[in-house]
Parts: C-alpha cells; sequence; structure tokens
C-alpha cells in the first residue's frame, strides 16, 4: 500500500542543501548511538512509536541489529504483552512485493513467463485499457508499475469473485473503469504506482503454475530462503502464529485519532485465537477501515490472487526478511542455494521507469519515487528520495506502509551495504498530519529518522562526498 502526501519544503531544502554542497557532516559513529537514537524513538505520546526493529549490512556482513518496544500491547492483561525481537513476524506490507517478484523471476528462468508477454497470455481473459484497445499490457509494466491499471477504491477482492470483475464493464468492481489510467497515461509510458498489478501478478502466477500463491510461494521461495512465516496465518502452526507480532495506529474505530490515547491494533491482533485455516481476512471493498473474514474452501485457483495480498500480505521476521536481503547482495545466492540466476537480480534492481521532469510521464509520490524497476525501486542519495541527510548513499530495495506499518529494505550492489527495519504503529496521520512529513527528503519523519540514523552510525565510512 502507498498513499504518501509530502512536503515540498523538505524536498526544495533538500535541493538547495546539496547544490551549497555543505550537507555533510563528520561520523557520530557507532552501534551505541543508534541504539539509543532508535530507542528514543519509542514510546507512548506524540510521535513515538510502539516498536522498532533495525539490521544492517555492512560489506555484506551483518554490522549491528536491535529491537525496542513492544510487538503486542494488551492494555487489560499487561503480561500479555510482547517484546519486539528479531524473530516476531508483521506483515510488511509493500516489501512483500519483491517476494512476489522472486517467484515471477524463477518462472522466467524456467520459461513459463515471458515479461514482455501480453498478460492476457496468462490470464485466460483479455486485458486492456479501453482508452488504449490495441496496447496490450505485459507482465513487465505490471510489475514496474507502468501497466496504466489503478486501484481504485478496491484492489482486494473476495475469494469467490474473478479478478475479472475489476476489469469488465459488467464486473462488480469495475467502478466505472477507475482501475484504468486515463488519456495521456498509456501503458508502457506512464508511472502510477499499483497494487492491483501485483495482484494480476499473483494471479498470473496461480494460472502457471496451477498453485495457490501462498503456498506455491512457501514452497518455492520461502522455503529456499529458511522462511516460516508466510501470507496466510491460518496455515500457521500454534507455535509460528505465537511470533506473530500486532499492527498498531492512534486511531480508534471511529476514525478519531489521539496521539495521546491507547494504541489501537489494525492487524493481527490474534491473541490466543488462531485464525480457521481456510480462511483469509480482507478489506471490504468500499468500506474504510474494516475487514471481513473470508472462506477459501471454494476458491478456484488462478481466478483472483488478491485474497493472498501478493502486494503486502508477507508475514515474516526481520530475522527472515534479511536472509532475503543477503540472497539479493549475493546475486541471488542465499546459503550456497540458487535462489535466482545473477541476471534475474540485475533485471530486478534495473530501472524500466525513470521520471522525466520534462514530460511528466509519472507520479513520484513527493519525490521518493523517481525510478522503479521489477519490484524494486531506486534510490539517488542527492535526490528528494534519498534516506540520509548528511552522506550520499545510493539503494536499491522497496519500502512498505500499511495500516500503521513502515518498512523497508534497502542495498547497495557494489557495496554490500543495506540496511532493513520494521516500525509497527504510527501515532498520527502519516498522509495528513504535517508532522509525519520528512525535515530533508519526501519521505515520512520516521523512515528519515531510521534510515538516516542507520547512515550516521554504521554506514558512514562508505560514505560519498
Amino acid at each position: 500500500m502507498l498513499n504518501r502526501k509530502r512536503s515540498i519544503i523538505a524536498a526544495t531544502a533538500a535541493a538547495l542543501c546539496f547544490a551549497a554542497n555543505v550537507c555533510f557532516a563528520a561520523a557520530t559513529g557507532g552501534s551505541e548511538n543508534l541504539d539509543r537514537e532508535l530507542k528514543d524513538m519509542v514510546g507512548d505520546k506524540g510521535t513515538k512509536v510502539p516498536g522498532i526493529g533495525v539490521m544492517v549490512y555492512k560489506n555484506g556482513e551483518e554490522a549491528y541489529e536491535n529491537f525496542f518496544g513492544n510487538a503486542v500491547i494488551d492494555y487489560n492483561n499487561p503480561q500479555n504483552n510482547k517484546p519486539f525481537t528479531r524473530d516476531t513476524r508483521f506483515r510488511l506490507a509493500s516489501v512483500s512485493k519483491q517476494f512476489t517478484m522472486f517467484t515471477i523471476m524463477q518462472l522466467v528462468e524456467k520459461g513459463k513467463i515471458d515479461l514482455d508477454a501480453d498478460a492476457s497470455k496468462y490470464l485466460g481473459f483479455t486485458l486492456r485499457n479501453p482508452n488504449y484497445p490495441d496496447t496490450p499490457i505485459t507482465v513487465r509494466m505490471l510489475a514496474a508499475h507502468i501497466s496504466s491499471l489503478r486501484d481504485g477504491n478496491c484492489y482486494s477482492v473476495p475469494p469467490d469473485k474473478s479478478i475479472k470483475e475489476c476489469f469488465e464493464p459488467t464486473g462488480r468492481y469495475y467502478e466505472n473503469g477507475e482501475h484504468f489510467a486515463p488519456k495521456g497515461q498509456a501503458p508502457g509510458k506512464y508511472f502510477s504506482y499499483c497494487n492491483l498489478n501485483y495482484g494480476v501478478l499473483g494471479t498470473i502466477i496461480e494460472r502457471v503454475t496451477g498453485e495457490r500463491f501462498d503456498k506455491y510461494q512457501k514452497n518455492h521461495i520461502l522455503k529456499q530462503l529458511d522462511i516460516k512465516g508466510g501470507y496466510s496465518p491460518g496455515e500457521f502452526t500454534a507455535k509460528e502464529l505465537a511470533t506473530v507480532g500486532t499492527i498498531y495506529r492512534k486511531r480508534d474505530k471511529y476514525g478519531k485519532w489521539d496521539e495521546n490515547g491507547p494504541w489501537h491494533a489494525t492487524k493481527d491482533n490474534y491473541g490466543n485465537i488462531a485464525p480457521d485455516r481456510e480462511t483469509v481476512t480482507l478489506p471490504v471493498p468500499y468500506a474504510d477501515n474494516y475487514s471481513l473474514t473470508r472462506n477459501m474452501k471454494n476458491y478456484k485457483v488462478g481466478t483472483n490472487a488478491t485474497v493472498f495480498s501478493p502486494q503486502g500480505g508477507l508475514r515474516i521476521s526481520a530475522e527472515e526478511l534479511s536472509h532475503a536481503l543477503v540472497m539479493l547482495m549475493n546475486g541471488g545466492t542465499y546459503k550456497n542455494r540458487r535462489v535466482l540466476k545473477p541476471e534475474s537480480v540485475a533485471q530486478m534492481i534495473d530501472k524500466v521507469w525513470v521520471y522525466d521532469e520534462n514530460k511528466k510521464n509519472g507520479n513520484t509520490y513527493g519525490g521518493v519515487m523517481l525510478s522503479y524497476g521489477l519490484g524494486e525501486y531506486q534510490i539517488d542519495g542527492k535526490s528528494s528520495a534519498r534516506v540520509c541527510k548528511d552522506y550520499v548513499f545510493d539503494f536499491v530495495g522497496h519500502t512498505g506502509v500499511a495500516y500503521g506499518l513502515l518498512s523497508a529494505m534497502f542495498f547497495n550492489p557494489e557495496t554490500k551495504d543495506g540496511y532493513l527495519y520494521i516500525i509497527n504503529g504510527l501515532p498520527m496521520d502519516e498522509d495528513n498530519d504535517e508532522r509525519s512529513f520528512g525535515s530533508f527528503s519526501g519521505n515520512y519523519i520516521w523512515e528519515e529518522q531510521a534510515a538516516d540514523a542507520i547512515c550516521r552510525n554504521i554506514l558512514a565510512s562508505d560514505a560519498k562526498e
């Protein structure tokens, strides 16, 4: 999920700062300083968050890890509170998109998917933007968010429906064509971040493999990476479910925000009650801030993988996420296992779309996304997308924003420096409260605080000036 409003003032200040070449400071250095800064982000008032976990890699080796705050908060029974640990699993939001692309690229390697083929070939129905009826929408376009598809008011539909319902005029979720870009934003030409793209990709995976998206992922990607999490908590063992952390906001069920009030669970507040095995919990189309449990027993594989949230529904821990980071930094290899070929990783991290200021060929979301590959986007360390204030680091990876959670996994392919973080709650409306806007970039203030502290305290010796 991505829906960001960004501060123009911050982006302008960033440009002036770099133009003047006065923004480089000496490293303050050290894991103790990073501990202190991260711990200071955690609390119960103002802009504080319930918990944060960080892991940092330098030259391909783990250089730092620590975890602060709570993963589960129970006001009525504080003895049930759970600390945020290296092994706590969270729904990681759009960081999940990388894993969907790992699967797509494996299938490309096997000759089962052609990135430049018409997606209709795999879907079993014709997918066309009615404003561009003669232009095929390819798998590559879906992966890079240049497909001309749009989320509209819903991008997950119930398991008894087909994803076609979003794209055909007679469909229940067609929304009068709102899932398609208007004229002037042609397929392959215009970037607009769209979660529905990855629901389509997940459906293609099912059509090609004949298996449910979540189960295929578990057997062909997660298992290779020693990841025991997954997309469907109903499939978790009791021991696995006990590791799942809750996501919070300071917004109650009536939609009222109170930064000094209690944390309200938004996702995965299971307690000791496991969800039924053959169920998924999905947002109710057109009903804000409300989810419903759906039965999956009669689900037809290959019709609608949006039910597994290929765009954001993966529940794994920081430890497990680090396995994917290591794999990418090592060109597709994890623990001597070849998960992806080097050329597949190279295609993922390469730029498919680049913002052109003259053509205005995409939505940059306040300058955060200036280029995009295949499930990965690039950070130019001198741009408004940068995550470090006083040092220049170029990264590639992905962030996640959903239900109050913030997550990220980024690395530099040349230096093999990288980091990941998970923040499991936000105290205010991140898209409408100005205090959430970053001070030196287009990122949220919490993203700036975590990543900049990592840069200054751990990675600074590799910085470019």
